[in-house]
């Protein structure tokens, strides 16, 4: 029995009216991509993004409880999720000697204690993707002591200029959301370095704020 599928198209002259939904011989649909990945995302106004004021110094060994940046979703425990885009570091500070680095992620379960607003949700420090001035839930805190709940790095390690004391290399990651921050839970950043106490970083991370079925 030969069936047929009609979808009500969304925009255009024919708003509203029903198009037939082709599909390949095997029942797969045929799609076209009308805009650039994440623009609609985008254009709902629930991408945002923050990075550390102030440069800190990298680790020189495995992270555990010390983290350069951490994002706490202040989310009610059946509210929104935050779903990471994207992870980024930029050396402020390097060194003369060769070193090389690399940016580090931990997500925090639900039950995360709020760490205090070091970062607070204003129109130049937390920034909404399409210009949208940040109004959610989300609290950053920078240096902050938190729970070891498994590290892993995020990005391929990178070298730091050895032309002295300025600024160098940035790292940047696209998770494209194969990381999720629960209600009440947290994700933290921070870089491993090759030299200690000399090597700074401003590091940050992009997100979307969505209602999402954690179960």
């Amino acid at each position: 029995m030969a069936v047929k599928v009609e979808g009500a198209q969304r925009g255009g002259s024919a708003r509203g009216g029903e198009k037939a939904v082709e599909t390949t011989p095997s029942g797969d649909q045929f799609v076209a991509a009308g805009l650039p990945p994440y623009a609609e995302l985008t254009r709902q106004g629930g991408g945002y993004s923050v990075i550390a004021i102030s440069a800190l110094v990298g680790l020189v060994v495995r992270p555990s409880t010390t983290a350069q940046i951490t994002l706490w979703n202040g989310e009610g425990t059946v509210g929104k999720s935050y779903v990471i885009d994207r992870l980024c570091t930029h050396n402020i500070v390097s060194t003369a000697a060769l070193s090389f680095y690399s940016l580090w992620a931990t997500v925090h379960p639900s039950g995360m204690t709020n760490p205090g607003v070091d970062i607070a949700r204003s129109a130049t420090n937390i920034t909404g993707n399409s210009g949208k001035k940040y109004n959610g839930m989300g609290v950053v805190g920078v240096a902050e002591s938190v729970g070891d709940n498994g590290w892993y790095p995020w990005a391929t390690s990178t070298e730091v200029t050895t032309a002295g004391v300025v600024p160098g290399s940035h790292l940047s990651v696209d998770v494209e959301g194969r990381l999720i921050v629960p209600p009440q839970g947290g994700i933290s950043l921070t870089n491993v370095c090759s030299i200690a106490s000399t090597v700074t970083f401003c590091t940050g991370l992009s997100w979307y704020e969505m209602q999402l079925d954690l179960e």
